[in-house]
């Protein structure tokens, strides 16, 4: 019981651990985070239609026309012959809220920042698989600027990014790091936030206790097979694409970089196998697995309990914890 309950506080500590670095970074101004980015439109509805019908927003509040005074003009270094201001908050998945301007009659230019001009901004927006994104862009008539870039090497190894532009002729970005950055396998004191992990949480259904036991059983048989061909198809039915394995010394993100784990864990123990110790516990998308790992002359070589976060019907998180030598 003593074991179960220090393991429980490490887990309460991994979770909270980098809400209380942001939280105690930014209580100066109390700032949680990003609420909305504002953008300035020369069409209402071309905007609406682009993000809407292109890149699946969804428009969820308006206010305007609202005429503006001469003093709000000055203060906001607006020309004093433009008209009223019409705002429309727009949103997608786990991100920030994007919020449009439109000035009637406006008087201030039409031209786009250059990349290298001051005040010249993006929004970058996260997706699953780039190529598939820059090819459904594509058929859209969206213009790319260039092709997707992969980065090898520094803090955004793993990163693969491109720019492409509006029909106004705003630039913007579309990202991908399935498997993590560079810089998370340094064990950053804190990460930054990434829509891949936040988007989890949305329109997550309660899987029954079966559906989860179910699960487990297979991460079993992903840690137990010698085929590498078929431990890659038991992991991409039960594991997220971007999952964390959190052990008490390293973060594994990705299926690649478990995998490997998983192949020299095999090497320097070839007859040791996983297996229960006893039945798997599991509620709310939670499951629970206590194990252990050996040959068969000594099963109970090495043992633990591991804790998942099952969402949308995979692993999203693994928790690892290795019991103390006996």
């Amino acid at each position: 019981m003593k074991g179960l309950k220090h393991s429980i506080v490490i887990l309460i500590a991994a979770l909270t651990l980098g809400t209380i670095q942001t939280a105690s970074a930014q209580t100066k101004a109390g700032i949680l985070g990003i609420d909305h980015i504002g953008v300035n439109v020369p069409d209402m509805s071309q905007a609406v239609t682009f993000f809407t019908d292109v890149l699946g927003f969804t428009p969820v509040t308006q206010i305007g026309p609202i005429p503006l005074n001469d003093a709000w003009k000055t203060a906001n270094h607006m020309q004093s012959g433009t008209g009223a201001v019409s705002i429309k908050m727009v949103h997608a998945g786990s991100g920030a809220n994007i919020e449009l301007f439109y000035y009637e009659n406006n008087k201030g230019t039409r031209q786009q920042p250059g990349g290298d001009d001051a005040g010249a901004t993006h929004i970058a927006f996260y997706t699953t698989d780039i190529n598939a994104a820059v090819a459904y862009l594509k058929s859209k008539n969206v213009k790319m600027l260039g092709e997707p870039f992969h980065t090898t090497m520094g803090d955004t190894e793993g990163e693969t990014w491109v720019y492409f532009e509006t029909p106004w002729g705003a630039k913007m970005e579309l990202v991908s790091y399935p498997e993590g950055k560079g810089y998370e396998k340094n064990h950053p004191k804190e990460l930054l936030w990434s829509p891949k992990t936040a988007v989890n949480n949305l329109n997550t259904t309660t899987m029954d206790t079966k559906e989860l036991i179910s699960i487990v059983e297979q991460h079993l048989l992903i840690w137990n097979e010698k085929d590498a061909a078929k431990r890659s198809a038991i992991a991409q039915k039960v594991y997220a694409t971007d999952i964390e394995m959190v052990d008490r010394h390293f973060t594994a993100t990705g299926y690649n970089s478990i995998n490997e784990f998983v192949n020299k864990l095999q090497k320097d123990n070839p007859t040791a196998r996983f297996t229960h110790v006893k039945a798997i516990n599991a509620h709310h998308n939670i499951a629970r697995l206590f194990w252990q790992f050996g040959p068969k002359e000594k099963p109970d070589a090495v043992t633990g309990m591991d804790l998942f976060v099952i969402e949308n019907g995979k692993v999203q998180k693994l928790y690892v914890f290795v019991d103390e030598a006996k």
